[in-house]
C-alpha cells in the first residue's frame, strides 16, 4: 500500500495518529527532563503535548453523530484541522500581542470596548430568567459592573503611562475580575433549571473569557514575582470551572475579536488556558 496515498485517503486517520504520538513523546521527554526551551511559564514540551491533547478531543466525535449530515465533515475539512496546529506552534498567540509594554496596553485597550458589552449583556441577562434563578443570578453577578468599569479605567491609565504602579493596579484588578468569574460559574452552576443554567453560565463566560485575555496580557508584561503574587491570590482555580466552560464560545469571542478563523482561535484559547493553569491560576 502507497503511504502516501493511504494519508491522502485518510486525513483524519494520521493526523489522530500523529498527535497521539505529539502527546507520547512529550510525556517521555517531560519525565527525561527534556524540555526543548521555555515558553512563557512553562516549557516547549508541555506546551506541544497540551496541544496535541487540545487537537484530539476536537477530532473525537460521538459515534452517534456520524449518522448526522449536519455534523459530518469532508476529508478536505479534517486535513486543515493539522494545518491549523502547524500554524498555531508558529504563530506568537494575539493574546500576547507585543514585546513592548506600549503595545500591550494597546491589546488591553482594544478589548475593554467587549469586556464592557459582555458586562452589559451579563446584567440583562437576569431578567429572562425565572425569580428563583434571577436570585441566584444577581448574587453570583454582583460587583462585574464596578470591576470591569475600574478594570477599564485601570487600562486606559496603563496606556497613557505604562508604569510600575499604573501596571501593580492592574494585576490587583484583573485578579480580582477573575476571581469573581470563577466564583460565579460555581455559583451559577447550582441553578437546577437546565435552560436557566446554561443561558447564566454562557453570559458570565462571555465576561470570563475577556477576562482572561486580559489577564494574559498582564501577565506578559509582569515579572515572574509578579505573576506569582498573582496567582496566589487567586483561589478559585481555574481547574475548578473547566467543566463549566464551553471553549467553542470562547473561541468565537477570540475569533471575531482578532477577526481569525474559529479553528485558530479553538487552539490558541487551549494554549492560554494551559499557560494560565501551569501559572498557577
Amino acid at each position: 500500500m502507497n503511504v502516501f496515498s493511504n494519508i491522502w485517503d485518510h486525513p483524519k486517520t494520521s493526523v489522530a495518529g500523529l498527535l497521539i504520538a505529539v502527546v507520547s513523546m512529550a510525556g517521555v521527554l517531560s519525565q527525561q527532563g527534556i524540555t526543548l526551551g521555555a515558553v512563557g511559564t512553562g516549557t516547549v514540551v508541555t506546551l506541544v503535548g497540551a496541544l496535541a491533547s487540545a487537537l484530539l478531543g476536537l477530532l473525537a466525535k460521538d459515534p452517534g453523530d456520524a449518522a448526522s449530515p449536519q455534523v459530518s465533515r469532508s476529508a478536505g475539512q479534517q486535513a486543515k484541522l493539522g494545518a491549523w496546529a502547524l500554524i498555531a506552534l508558529l504563530l506568537p498567540l494575539p493574546f500576547m500581542g507585543g514585546c513592548s509594554a506600549t503595545t500591550v496596553a494597546q491589546n488591553i485597550v482594544n478589548w475593554t470596548p467587549a469586556l464592557q458589552s459582555a458586562v452589559a449583556t451579563l446584567d440583562s441577562a437576569g431578567a429572562l430568567l425565572a425569580p428563583a434563578d434571577a436570585q441566584v443570578f444577581t448574587a453570583a453577578t454582583a460587583g462585574f459592573d464596578g470591576a470591569s468599569n475600574l478594570l477599564t479605567a485601570q487600562a486606559k491609565a496603563y496606556l497613557a503611562n505604562p508604569s510600575a504602579s499604573t501596571l501593580a493596579q492592574m494585576q490587583n484588578q484583573i485578579v480580582t475580575l477573575e476571581q469573581q468569574v470563577n466564583t460565579a460559574l460555581l455559583q451559577a452552576a447550582r441553578i437546577v433549571n437546565p435552560a436557566s443554567q446554561q443561558h447564566t453560565l454562557a453570559s458570565i463566560q462571555a465576561v470570563g473569557t475577556v477576562v482572561i485575555a486580559i489577564l494574559a496580557l498582564v501577565q506578559s508584561v509582569s515579572s515572574k514575582h509578579a505573576v506569582e503574587q498573582m496567582a496566589a491570590r487567586s483561589t478559585v482555580k481555574i481547574a475548578a470551572v473547566q467543566a463549566y466552560i464551553n471553549r467553542e464560545q470562547a473561541a468565537e469571542i477570540v475569533a471575531g475579536h482578532y477577526d481569525e478563523p474559529v479553528a485558530m482561535a479553538l487552539i490558541q484559547v487551549a494554549q492560554v488556558e494551559q499557560s494560565e493553569a501551569m501559572a498557577g491560576f
